[in-house]
């Protein structure tokens, strides 16, 4: 992959999800006869309590998902450490590719 991609298909991602977010999708549950009935005959209170219900659904999730988020990118570069890799050099180093067939594996302790 090439330096500057990444950058790139990171933009992409979020314009596309910006898009996806701008755009007005079909709000599928306002079919609902029941639902329909039941709001539209409803006083103050009850259509207090509906707008409360709907954060009460949608915050908890929407926090969790973003903690998730945070902790994934903060956490993202665990297992890319450059630790260990000068060990990992010199077996690599040791066992050349050209006499494989010859050197036992795993090199003998020096």
């Amino acid at each position: 992959m090439k330096r500057g991609a990444l950058p790139t298909r990171l933009t992409l991602i979020v314009v596309a999800a910006l898009v996806l977010f701008a755009t007005s999708l079909p709000a599928l549950a306002q079919s609902c006869a029941l639902c329909y009935t039941q709001a539209a005959s409803a006083g103050a209170r009850m259509i207090q309590a509906l707008r409360s219900g709907i954060l009460i659904l949608i915050v908890p999730p929407t926090l969790m998902s973003i903690g998730m988020i945070f902790i994934v990118y903060r956490k993202r570069n665990r297992f890319r450490e450059t630790a260990g890799t000068a060990e990992s050099d010199a077996i690599w180093n040791r066992a050349s590719f050209s006499n494989s067939a010859t050197t036992p594996w795993p090199p003998p302790a020096q």
